[in-house]
């Protein structure tokens, strides 16, 4: 740690972050199809603190929580993670956040990636997911750019915020990632 892309840091949380950390989830269209409301004073505290322990894939059920940096001005737009779902079966999922002032620039694109980088190559996981909202078209997006197919899409399956919710599931194999990743690099003109 970091991981260091073309374009961003992404380190570990600390307790200064805490301005832009609510700053993230103060946005309301920002936690619309999150599983919390949005932060307060008393809510925010206690969510980056569980953020700053999330430091490590020691075992079946940790999550690695990193925050999204642009190093360049040293600030923090949004919030990704990696969870070790399953040993045996060598499973992962990514989640990721990015602050609407820094949307549609491909950062999310950019972070998914290193956490793909790292599950894949640094854990030697099998098999990573991600989930969505049916209607976070943009999220959707994001899961298809990074190479992930949809497999499953759940009607009505969970009672979200006083409705019931459609949810996307999105994953790719360790073989189709590094399929992609020799793709890419071969038609690379360097």
């Amino acid at each position: 740690m970091p991981l260091v892309t073309a374009r961003l840091v992404l380190r570990f949380f600390e307790p200064a972050d805490l301005g832009a950390f609510m700053s993230l989830y103060s946005e309301e269209d920002v936690v619309r199809y999150l599983y919390w409301e949005v932060l307060d004073e008393e809510s925010g505290p206690a969510r980056l603190e569980k953020r700053c322990e999330q430091r490590g894939l020691e075992q079946e059920g940790d999550v690695l929580a990193l925050a999204v940096v642009l190093p360049a001005e040293e600030r923090l737009i949004g919030d990704v993670v990696l969870k070790w779902e399953s040993a045996t079966h060598r499973q992962g999922e990514i989640g990721f956040t990015i602050h609407p002032d820094f949307q549609q620039r491909g950062y999310a694109s950019e972070a998914g990636e290193a956490l793909l980088r790292l599950g894949f190559g640094g854990l030697g996981l099998h098999r990573i997911s991600a989930r969505c909202d049916a209607r976070n078209y943009a999220s959707a997006g994001v899961m298809r750019r990074l190479g992930m197919r949809e497999e499953a899409h759940f009607v009505e399956n969970e009672l979200f915020k006083g409705e019931w919710g459609d949810e996307l599931v999105y994953a790719i194999l360790e073989r189709e990632w590094r399929a992609g990743q020799e793709e890419a690099t071969a038609s690379d003109p360097q």
